[in-house]
This record gives structure tokens, sequence and C-alpha cells, in this order.
């Protein structure tokens, strides 16, 4: 039997509790991006870890840089080694123990305590979670057809804004106390009598990120199939990996497609990284929002975001990948623009003057509801950018070279993601305005949407 049909024998073989093992996958691992690295963790990092919230901004854009580096280095070199070695799931193994304990660590991350610390916790966890993303995503062209990874991964990745969303709920509604009266958005004690002062309702989210994705991995480590195992050993399955990481990287002379598939992927997607590490960040420093009100706006941004994947589910199987990218890239674009040029007492750079005064409840300036409306369309965008593009690349190559050009499609979306970070960082550090140091997002969004109008789909046409 050769490859081809072996592999559509294991798809018709896959069955529906499978696939959905497969799904919660993206449920398990959301939370640490939308509790952790987006919404609440990241600017307590920036605004209450330091009372420098400029230098704090800097010193979390470095963060994201670092680690970026490292996923960007070893990404394809993990994904040629899982082609040659058979089995992803004892990767993924592996990396989930990493991000777990690293997690738990960010209980310790007390307002005044070194920095260092909890920086060095989040690349590690970043790291490990990307790495996990790799061998997770190779599997998919193993379990579906081509006609449906575009529905299932449009679909996986709703599923992972509802956990996330869950996640978040549970935090603002049951953990997260105002500090001025103590009390959480249902007017409760927080849980476990946690202290809101002591920064305990945002540190409180390492552990809890940790424990959920322990919990549901696991229906993907006990039903998704993993693919056969390799006869070779680790040490000749990493040489024959690293033969063919360069085989495939001499193959994209050939495979221009895939080639500008990639460049615009590595540059737009170091846009959307960065507005979804520094967005919340941005809104803490510039507003002064608490646990709270970070929360609320992620609840209501994922709320969005769950619509924007179901109904690019259905797009993306009619109009295709690439119809899905582009559009959601000119919204992210928008949306981006909108963001940085408000402040507290206007919007559109001043073309628009808001009134200042304050309600004293929630998001209670003409400024902040501005923002909010800005952000319902990174909201929409946000998760079918990400989902199309995957099921584009999946439409593009054949499942035996999945784990090689999963790997590269993980190094597009890092090989320069320390740029972004890097640059908001370094501009917001050279102008002392945290606005400023945004604008360089709106660059990497546009360049990469030049580049995607350009590229064939599927990526395998000749370009």
């Amino acid at each position: 039997m050769d490859i081809a049909a072996a592999q559509a024998q294991q798809q018709r073989k896959t069955t529906r509790l499978g696939i959905a093992g497969w799904m919660l996958f993206d449920w398990a691992a959301q939370p640490f991006f939308t509790v952790i690295t987006t919404f609440i963790f990241a600017p307590y990092f920036v605004s209450r870890l330091t009372t420098d919230h400029t230098a704090g901004q800097a010193i979390w854009g470095y963060t994201l840089t670092v680690s970026g580096i490292v996923i960007a280095v070893l990404s394809p070199v993990l994904g040629a080694i899982a082609d040659a070695t058979g089995p992803r799931k004892p990767w993924i193994g592996f990396f989930a123990a990493i991000k777990i304990a690293s997690l738990a660590m960010l209980w310790f991350a007390v307002p005044g305590s070194p920095l260092i610390y909890p920086a060095l916790f989040l690349a590690l966890a970043t790291v490990a979670a990307e790495f996990s993303i790799v061998f997770n995503d190779s599997m998919m062209p193993l379990l579906v057809s081509e006609k449906h990874v575009g529905r299932i991964s449009n679909i996986a990745w709703g599923m992972g804004y509802l956990g996330g969303m869950i996640v978040l709920i549970g935090v603002v509604a049951l953990l997260a106390g105002n500090p001025a009266t103590g009390k959480t958005a249902l007017g409760l004690d927080p849980l476990f009598g946690l202290d809101p002062a002591k920064g305990e309702d945002a540190r409180i989210t390492g552990p809890i990120s940790a424990l959920w994705y322990l919990v549901f991995i696991l229906p993907m480590f006990l039903f998704t199939p993993d693919a056969g195992k390799a006869t070779t050993s680790l040490k000749e399955a990493t040489a024959r990996g690293l033969t063919e990481l360069k085989g495939t990287l001499g193959e994209l002379k050939e495979r221009a497609g895939i080639l500008r598939f990639l460049i615009a992927r590595m540059i737009f997607q170091d846009g959307v990284n960065g507005l979804l590490a520094l967005g919340g960040t941005f809104a803490a420093g510039m507003f002064g929002w608490q646990t709270m009100e970070l929360g609320l706006y992620g609840i209501i941004l994922n709320v969005v975001a769950i619509g924007g994947c179901l109904y690019a589910s259905r797009l993306d199987t009619r109009l295709g990948s690439k119809t899905i990218v582009v559009a959601s890239l000119v919204c992210l674009t928008i949306a981006t623009l909108g963001i940085v040029s408000t402040g507290p007492s206007f919007t559109l750079f001043g073309l628009v003057p808001l009134p200042t005064a304050d309600s004293s409840g929630l998001f209670g300036t003409a400024a902040e509801k501005a923002y909010i409306l800005y952000g319902l369309l990174v909201g929409i965008a946000f998760g079918p950018v990400q989902a199309s593009s995957r099921s584009y690349l999946a439409r593009s190559v054949s499942p035996d070279e999945a784990g090689r050009y999963f790997g590269l499609y993980a190094l597009s979306g890092r090989a320069t993601s320390f740029l972004a970070p890097a640059s908001v960082a370094t501009i917001t550090v050279g102008t002392g305005s945290a606005r400023i140091g945004m604008m360089a997002l709106v660059v990497f969004l546009a360049v990469g949407l030049m580049l995607l109008l350009r590229t064939p789909y599927p990526a395998r046409r000749p370009g």
C-alpha cells in the first residue's frame, strides 16, 4: 500500500471521538494565551509588578523577543524530526510538562519581586506551548481529508476561544477583586481568600491555566490516533530529520507559492502576535485598567471571536482559506489603526475629539468605549486569520510532509516574531510613547497582506 493510500485509510478510520480529542487541544491550550499572555497576567506584569509602565512594556516585549527567537530556530528542526520519528504525542507530552510547571511558578510573581523570574517562566511556557502546537497541527492532515480541514480548523480554534473565555469569566466573576472594594464582578468575595492588593487574582491564572491544560489534553492522548511508530532511533531520526529539513528548504526554490505564503505569514503573523500580546498591556497603561476591566474586555473579544470562527468555518469551505485570511487582515489593520489612534480625549489621531467625563462605572470614558469598539474588530478577525492560515497550508502540502512544513509554518510565525515586540519596545523607549511604539504593528499587518494578495491558492500551485 502506498503512502497516500495508507493515509486515506487512516483518515477513514479516525472516529469522531478521535477528531474531537484533537480539537480539544485548542480548548486546552487557549487559556494560556487568553489569560496569561493577553488579558490578565501580561498586563499585571506590565502595570503592577513595576511602577514604571513603559519599562514594564519594554521588558515584556523583550521577553516575547527571546522566546520568539528560540521558537523560530528550533520549530522547523522539531517538525522535521516529527516526520522522521512518526508519533507526535510523546513530544506534546514532553513540552506539556515544561509548560505546566512554568505556569505553576507564576503564582510566586509577587509585586515588587524581581521581574527576571516571571519573565523566565513566561518565556519557557511560551516556547513549550508553541512547540506543542507544531506537533498538534502536523497531525491534522493525517486525521481529516483536505476538503474538511478548513471547517475542522476553524471550529477547533473557536472551541479554543470558548475555553479561554470560560476561564476568563471564572477569573473575573469569582477570583478578581476590585482593588477599591475587594469584590468580584458578581459582588462576591474572591474565592480562596485571594487578595487583589497582592496581585493574587492575576497570579492565580498561572496555576489555573496549568491545571486546565493538563485535564483537557487527555482526550487527545486517549482517543486521537497518532502517526505510526518509526523504525529508527531518536538519534537516527534527528539526523534524518535535519537532512529532510535541508531538503525541504531546497524544495522551496521550486515551490514558489508555498515560499511566498510562508514569507507573507511570517510578516503578518508577527503583527497579529504583537497585537494580541501587547493590546491588553497598552490599554492597562493608558486607561489604568485592572484585572476586572481587562477580564471583561477579554470576554467581549472572545464572544465575538467564537462567532467569527464558527462563521469562518463555513466560509472557508465555500470561499477558500485565502479569502478568509485576506478579509481578516484588512479588518485587523483597520482595528489596529483605531487602537493606536485613540487617546484619553480623542480617537482617529485627534480627528474625532472625545469628552473626558468619566461615569465612574466600568469603561466609563468615551475613549474606553471607542477602544472596545476597535477591539470588536480584532475579535472578529484574529481567530479566522490564524485558523484559516493553518488550513491554507494543510491544503497545500501532503500529509507525509506535514511535520516538516508545519515546522516551517511555526518558523514563519516566529522567525521575525522578535521584530514586532522588539520594535514596539524599542520605539516606546525611544519616544516615551506606547502609542507611537504600537504603530509598528500596522506596518507588519499591511506588508503581510500585500504579499499574501500575490500568493496562489492552494500555495502548491505555481506562483
